[in-house]
């Protein structure tokens, strides 16, 4: 660890001794130079229920469409209010803000908008909004968010309670790039306050009020009581806090300091689980972890070497050694559980260090060859510790791999546009296939990878065309095939996302690791 992260870990663990007694004691923030470290907020009394949620994510901004994060989309959702989402319980698509949709034909879809509901500040929930809510995805200066809206030519709003959404081609996997990721914002706000938008105190629909945000420490939200949903059992106020040391957020929650705390590792789920005041709670994950390796750059534009990184990485050794055995293998892009999986994928690679070496010779690198593997620390559970892993078993078939380890909202950014030629991450949200591995795999969706396929980019445009399941199924499994066996990514495996919670609390972990305030119940 390096002396900036031992400092940073030391005063986080200062500010977590610092604890508000009074229930108006503010909410937490990281210690500065210019300050004390900030006190964490103390439970209020059984009167007013207050959950402090440990989390690993940053919130930098005020604008819900300055990121395309799953736990910020999920933070966001609460407060503006959503179109749809996915009900894993139900395996299928559930409408919020949506209450029902069709298909119209194969490129219009009509969407029927729940009626009598209203912003906070008392104006009516319309159409218009969503229309204005394509147009700031699409165009506001500091959206990040523009692939959650790649197959949409237009909306357009029917009349006050329905919006039809037009594609540029047929798109059946519409909602999937729906789900969980339109935040609808108020149309007339913006109208009101332009460029300044997102200095004010936002206005939404959702189960939530904005409070207060300081940038990268915590974000708090209260209940809105004019909500057009149930709220009972709920907690009336949840602060998200940033915690990315996971020893941190151990402490912090045997300490009653929070009440729940993200992605708990292997090694720290005794402590939680043994402690008398907190519990456990585990879920398979859709989030699937791999490698990237971009063909822009040399040696991963050649084919050879990153089949070679495929036979060089034993994942069942990581899985149980370092992530100890909270995570399911992956043998191509999704698993048993997923749309479009099937089990005769191929290829699939086997840990076989021998063949790893003879397919780096054949590349044109029989004394091995130098690259660097860039790393999240603290994003994901034992990220570090994987990637240094990977990094050693790399390195003993001849691909010499340094390890670097930039501060995540870096890497994430540079990720995005394309800068980074090889490194560890996730996917989350990953119901469908489809559009997640369009992200990285479709020629100019993203730069993310750099990836180009005439063949694979022709596939997702058939699968997304075809609105029989059957049909599509066997377009998506052709198209994971070929990506694959080209392996601009190796797929290694999903993790359990697991959750330590006061015994109070009960909530059922989602397994895109979002987590929903409104779905948090306090006994």
């Amino acid at each position: 660890m390096s002396v900036r992260s031992r400092f940073a870990s030391l005063l986080a663990v200062l500010g977590l001794l610092l604890v508000a007694c009074q229930p108006s004691a503010p909410p937490p923030g990281a210690q500065t130079s210019a300050e004390p470290a900030a006190k964490a907020p103390a439970p209020k009394p059984s009167a007013s229920t207050r959950v402090v949620v440990g989390q690993t994510e940053a919130i930098e901004s005020r604008n819900p469409y300055a990121h395309s994060v799953a736990l910020l989309y999920a933070i966001w959702c609460e407060v503006y209010g959503c179109l749809l989402n996915y009900d894993y319980e139900k395996g299928e698509y559930v409408g919020s803000l949506a209450e029902s949709w069709k298909v119209e034909n194969p490129t219009t879809w009509i969407f029927n908008l729940r009626k009598n509901v209203k912003w906070t500040d008392g104006s009516p929930f319309t159409a218009a909004d969503v229309v204005h809510t394509f147009d700031r995805i699409k165009n506001d200066p500091g959206s990040r968010q523009q692939q959650n809206v790649v197959p949409i030519d237009r909306l357009e709003a029917a009349d006050d309670s329905t919006v039809k959404i037009i594609t540029k081609a047929p798109t059946s996997s519409l909602l999937e790039f729906l789900d969980g990721k339109f935040v609808v914002t108020s149309k007339a706000q913006f109208a009101r306050y332009g460029d300044n938008i997102w200095n004010e105190k936002p206005v939404g629909t959702g189960p939530y009020l904005f409070k207060e945000l300081v940038p990268n420490q915590y974000m708090t939200i209260t209940r809105n009581p004019n909500w057009w949903g149930d709220l009972t059992g709920r907690p009336d106020e949840v602060v998200f806090r940033v915690l990315p040391e996971a020893e941190v957020r151990v402490t912090a929650l045997l300490n009653n300091e929070i009440q729940f705390a993200q992605l708990i590792p292997s090694h720290l789920v005794e402590r939680v689980a043994s402690n008398p005041g907190t519990k456990i709670l585990s879920t398979p994950s859709n989030e699937i972890m791999f490698l990237a390796m971009s063909p822009r750059t040399p040696p991963w534009d050649n084919k050879l070497v990153r089949q070679a990184v495929a036979y060089a990485i034993d994942r069942d050794a990581i899985v149980k050694n370092v992530l100890g055995g909270q995570a399911a293998r992956l043998d191509g892009p999704i698993g048993p559980d997923m749309y479009g999986y099937s089990p005769e994928l191929q290829p699939r690679y086997t840990y076989d260090p021998a063949r790893a070496k003879q397919l780096l010779a054949q590349a044109g690198y029989p004394n091995g060859v130098d690259v660097e593997l860039s790393t999240p620390v603290r994003r994901y559970v034992q990220d570090k510790e994987v990637s240094e892993a990977m990094a050693q078993m790399l390195t003993a078939v001849g691909i010499r791999t340094k390890l670097l380890t930039p501060e995540w909202a870096t890497l994430w950014e540079n990720v995005q546009k394309g800068k980074v030629p090889f490194y560890y991450m996730g996917r989350g949200g990953v119901q469908e296939p489809g559009r997640p591995l369009a992200d990285y795999f479709e020629t100019g969706v993203t730069p993310r990878i750099g990836y180009t396929n005439p063949r694979v980019d022709a596939l997702f445009k058939q699968e997304r065309a075809s609105f029989d399941p059957v049909e599509r199924k066997k377009l998506l499994q052709e198209l994971m095939s070929l990506i694959t066996e080209d392996a601009p990514a190796h797929f290694l495996w999903r993790q359990n996302f697991i959750t330590g919670v006061a015994k109070q609390i009960e909530h059922h972990p989602h397994p895109s690791g979002r987590v929903f305030a409104s779905q948090i119940w306090v006994k």
